[in-house]
């Protein structure tokens, strides 16, 4: 995927990075989930810490609920801790349930240092900047998940095990959160640094921490391929 699917900014910064960001989003993890070889426990191990991850990316969304500028910007971020909270981790809980885990042990698992290291970051860029931090180190999550379940969409092979997570990003409600989402942020630069942001001596410190969340990314599929 290229181009302005899910807004200028998301186009911008992910060009800002592309080595790093098709890191993230060509991972032999991305890659085993397309063909069907990866592992099931490396997958299980993923989705657990997975889920541990949505809990504190959820809190992290809930900051852009009172670092908002606008009733837009406040329906977005609470519309995305409500993807978060009560669908996407639906199939976290459904696919670990399968396997004899129940949603306690997801939501007490021990947290990988890939976990920790991300998370943190996540919500210490929301903690200590604004809501255009906030945004740029969340958006490679959202944004890269949509367009891996894009392409998975595409190449997966049909009996691949992992449809039903393919599907998940793949689907229209999905990706029209995530249009709705590149808009917002979008506007939310237009309103705080003007209608060319990448001039503004912002943009290198939204840049880096784009990246970093980029790279966080492709660390936590490498954490997930330990368990292989």
């Amino acid at each position: 995927m290229s181009g302005l699917e899910h807004g200028r900014t998301v186009a911008l910064l992910r060009d800002g990075c592309a080595d790093d960001w098709r890191s993230y989003t060509h991972h032999p993890f991305v890659d085993g989930l397309r063909d069907g070889t990866l592992p099931r426990a490396a997958f299980l191990h993923y989705l657990i810490q997975d889920y541990v991850f949505l809990v504190h990316f959820s809190r992290a969304w809930s900051l852009g609920v009172v670092k908002a500028e606008t009733l837009e910007e406040m329906k977005v971020c609470a519309g995305s801790v409500n993807g978060f909270v009560n669908h996407e981790m639906a199939l976290h809980i459904e696919t670990c349930a399968a396997e004899g885990i129940d949603e306690v042990t997801l939501f007490n698992a021990v947290e990988e240092f890939e976990n920790i290291a991300y998370t943190r970051y996540v919500m210490d860029a929301g903690l200590q900047g604004d809501f255009l931090d906030l945004l740029a180190s969340l958006a490679p999550c959202c944004f890269g998940y949509a367009e891996i379940g894009t392409r998975l969409g595409v190449e997966a092979a049909p009996d691949t095990p992992y449809r039903a997570w393919i599907d998940t990003y793949n689907g229209s409600e999905y990706q029209t959160a995530m249009t709705r989402l590149g808009q917002m942020i979008d506007g939310a630069m237009t309103r705080r640094l003007g209608p060319a942001p990448e001039t503004s001596p912002r943009w290198s410190q939204l840049q880096k921490r784009f990246t970093t969340a980029t790279q966080l990314e492709a660390a936590f599929w490498g954490m997930g391929l330990r368990k292989a």
